[in-house]
């Protein structure tokens, strides 16, 4: 088992604090205002995919520190730190479905639905706040 390195994973959470305050003003626009400008959106889609990607840095760090099997997939790696209490497992289960539009950004699957990414903002705002709060208590619980 490895040793849970706090310095690592209160480095990431505030990485996707930073972020999330960044998305603060994007959530008020409207989707005319945000399709205005292409290096806004852009701009958005990084800092999700940052989001995403440190939240899943953290739960495969934690379940490493655990002794669990590590998921195959991002998906996963949300459900699983339910499962393990890290998070509740409703709150798991709301962030899951981030990974699969971290990989749609990433990969450029399909086109971009920008209405979509929108909705995604004010989703992670709520989600990932919750899970800054959630993942900080754990570190706490386990001191």
């Amino acid at each position: 088992m490895t040793e849970l390195d706090r310095a690592l994973v209160r480095r990431k959470l505030a990485a996707i604090a930073r972020n999330l305050a960044d998305l603060a003003p994007i959530e008020a626009l409207t989707l005319p205002q945000y399709l205005e400008d292409r290096l806004r959106r852009k701009a958005v889609e990084r800092l999700l995919q940052e989001v995403v990607e440190a939240g899943v840095d953290v739960n495969l760090h934690v379940l490493r520190t655990l002794g669990v099997p590590l998921p195959g997939d991002y998906y996963t790696a949300f459900i699983d730190i339910g499962r393990h209490g890290v998070v509740s497992p409703d709150l798991a289960e709301r962030l899951a479905p981030a990974a699969g539009l971290r990989n749609r950004l990433v990969h450029q699957y399909d086109e971009i639905d920008d209405a979509i990414v929108l909705r995604a903002v004010a989703d992670a705002r709520r989600d990932f706040g919750a899970y800054l709060s959630a993942v900080e208590d754990y570190l706490q619980r386990t001191d």
